[in-house]
C-alpha cells in the first residue's frame, strides 16, 4: 500500500482490521509449515538478492582491531554500493532535492526490510540457535526464515560481560553464554540475591508470537518460549532483529536491530520509538506484548507473562543496570581522549566529532555519549516516500532515540534498523544526512576516534 493510498483511505471507509490486529490463523499448522518450507528458499534468495544489490557483503577485517571479547575482527570499508559512476564526494555536492528527484540515495542507506517483511517477528544468528539448543534443548529456528546477514558483520559470539560493581574482574562471562542453565554457577558470588533473582527471570523463556505452543508459530515443535537475553546475548547483541512494535500496517514496520544492554545505568529513555521513562517501564511492558510485537491481544492467547512490578520487574531492572561499557583505556573520565595515550589520527577524529561533523550535538561525552532524546533525521527528504523493497513500504522514520557510541566497534550492523554495516558506513550516511561535507581524511580520522570509544 503506497503512502497516498494509506492517506486517502483515513478520509473514506475505515480500513481492514487486520492493518491493526494480527490476524487469527485459518489454515491447520501442517499446512502453513508446509507452505512456509516450500517457499523458504524462495524468500532467502530474495533477500539476499537485495543485500548483494546495496552492499558489499565480503569478508574484509581490519587486521589489528578486534572487538573487545578479541573474538572478533571489526570489519573495514564502506559496504554500501553507489549507483554506477557516482562517488561519495559528488553524492555529498548534491542537495537532497536532486538526490531524490534523481533517485540517487545509495539501496544501502534505505530502510532495511526484515527478511520476511509480511511475516515479521524474531529471527536469531545460528550461533544463539546453536549454543541455546546445545545448553538447553529449546529450538530457536524457524521453519519460515533464516538469519540473513553474514556472520562476520555481526556482534563477536559470546560477547564478554563487565559489571558496574566489579570493574576490577573485566569480563566475568569465563567465555561462555549466560543461559539457565549456568548462571547461577557463573554468577554467583557476584551479584546480590536481588540482581540473581532478576537475571534468572530474565533468561527464563516465556511464549512469545512466533515460538509458543499454538497453531500459528514459526517453530516445528510447541515452544518453551523465548527469553530477554535470547536476542541481547550476555547483556549485548548477537545481531537478532524483528520488527517494530509501533507502526502499523505491518508493511511499513521497521527492522529493528538488537540494542545493547551494556550502559542501560545511564539511559533516561526505552525502545527505539515508543520512549519509555524506566527500564521497569520498558522490562514490563515488552513481557506483556510478548516481546516487541505491540500486540497484547495475540500474546494473551498464547499464554503471556505478567511479572510483578515490585518483586519481579524491579529485580530484573537491577540486574540490567549494573551492566558496564567495556574498558576504553584511551578516554578521561568525562569521555575526552587522553592526549598521551591516544594517536594523532584519533584525536583528530575527536575534533571532527565535537566540530565539523556534529556527532557530539547528540553523542555527547560526558554522559556516554548519549543524550537522552530522540531526534528526526528526515532521511525521507532524499527520497520518495512509499518506496517499496521487499514488500516494506518505506515510510519516513520519525523521531529516534539516540544511541550510545560507547564501545561502538562491538556492535555492528548500525542505525535502528542494522541498515548500515560498518563504521566507515555510518560516516558516509550521515556525511550526507547532515550535510557536513566533511574529506577522506576525516572521515578516516572519525573512523579511528570511533574504534577507541
Amino acid at each position: 500500500m503506497s503512502a497516498s493510498a494509506t492517506s486517502l483511505a483515513a478520509f473514506s471507509d475505515p480500513l481492514p482490521p487486520d492493518l491493526t490486529y494480527r490476524p487469527l490463523p485459518t489454515q491447520p499448522l501442517s499446512s502453513v509449515r508446509a507452505n512456509d518450507e516450500a517457499q523458504k528458499p524462495k524468500v532467502m534468495q530474495r533477500q539476499q538478492s537485495l543485500l548483494n544489490k546495496r552492499y558489499d557483503l565480503v569478508n574484509k577485517p581490519m587486521p589489528d582491531i578486534s572487538m573487545s571479547g578479541g573474538l572478533k575482527k571489526v570489519q573495514d570499508g564502506v559496504r554500501v554500493k553507489l549507483s554506477d559512476g557516482m562517488t561519495w564526494d559528488a553524492l555529498a555536492k548534491l542537495s537532497p532535492d536532486e538526490i531524490r528527484d534523481k533517485n540517487l540515495l545509495p539501496e544501502g542507506f534505505r530502510p532495511l526490510p526484515h527478511v520476511k517483511q509480511a511475516t515479521g517477528g524474531q529471527v536469531f544468528p545460528q550461533k544463539e540457535i546453536d549454543e541455546i539448543g546445545k545448553q538447553e534443548s529449546r529450538d530457536l529456528k524457524r521453519f519460515d526464515v533464516d538469519f540473513d546477514l553474514p556472520d562476520h558483520l555481526t556482534p563477536e559470539f559470546p560477547p564478554p560481560i563487565f559489571l558496574t560493581t566489579h570493574p576490577e574482574l573485566g569480563d566475568v562471562s569465563r567465555g561462555e553464554l549466560l543461559t539457565i542453565k549456568n548462571f547461577y554457577e557463573y554468577m554467583n558470588g557476584l551479584i546480590t540475591p536481588v540482581q540473581m533473582e532478576g537475571l534468572r527471570l530474565l533468561l527464563t523463556p516465556f511464549p512469545q508470537e512466533e515460538f509458543n505452543q499454538t497453531e500459528d508459530r514459526k517453530v516445528a515443535q510447541q515452544s518453551m518460549g523465548v527469553a530477554c537475553l535470547d536476542c541481547h546475548s550476555n547483556f549485548h547483541t548477537n545481531g537478532a532483529f524483528h520488527l517494530t512494535p509501533d507502526v502499523r500496517p505491518q508493511a511499513s514496520r521497521f527492522r529493528l536491530d538488537s540494542t545493547s544492554l551494556r550502559g542501560m545505568f545511564n539511559q533516561q529513555i526505552h525502545g527505539s520509538k515508543r520512549s519509555l521513562r524506566s527500564i521497569e517501564d520498558f522490562t514490563e511492558f515488552e513481557q506483556r506484548t510478548a516481546y516487541f510485537n505491540g500486540d497484547h491481544v495475540s500474546a494473551t492467547r498464547k499464554g503471556v507473562n505478567l511479572p510483578d512490578r515490585p518483586n519481579q520487574v524491579a529485580m530484573m531492572a537491577q540486574m540490567q543496570n549494573i551492566i558496564d561499557f567495556p574498558p576504553a583505556p584511551k578516554l578521561d573520565p568525562m569521555g575526552k581522549l587522553d592526549p598521551a595515550k591516544a594517536s594523532e589520527q584519533e584525536l583528530a577524529g575527536e575534533r571532527v566529532f565535537m566540530g565539523k561533523g556534529r556527532c557530539g550535538e547528540c553523542h555527547l561525552p560526558q554522559t556516554s555519549f548519549l543524550d537522552n532524546n530522540m531526534h528526526d533525521l528526515k532521511l525521507e527528504r532524499f527520497y520518495n516516500i512509499g518506496y517499496t523493497a521487499n514488500d516494506q513500504v518505506a515510510i519516513p522514520d520519525g523521531p529516534i532515540k539516540t544511541f550510545t557510541l560507547r564501545g561502538i566497534k562491538d556492535s555492528p550492523p548500525y542505525l535502528h534498523d542494522g541498515r548500515l554495516l560498518t563504521l566507515a558506513d555510518t560516516v558516509e550516511y550521515f556525511n550526507l544526512v547532515l550535510g557536513v561535507k566533511l574529506t577522506q581524511d576525516e572521515k578516516d580520522s572519525l573512523v579511528a576516534y570511533m574504534l577507541t570509544l
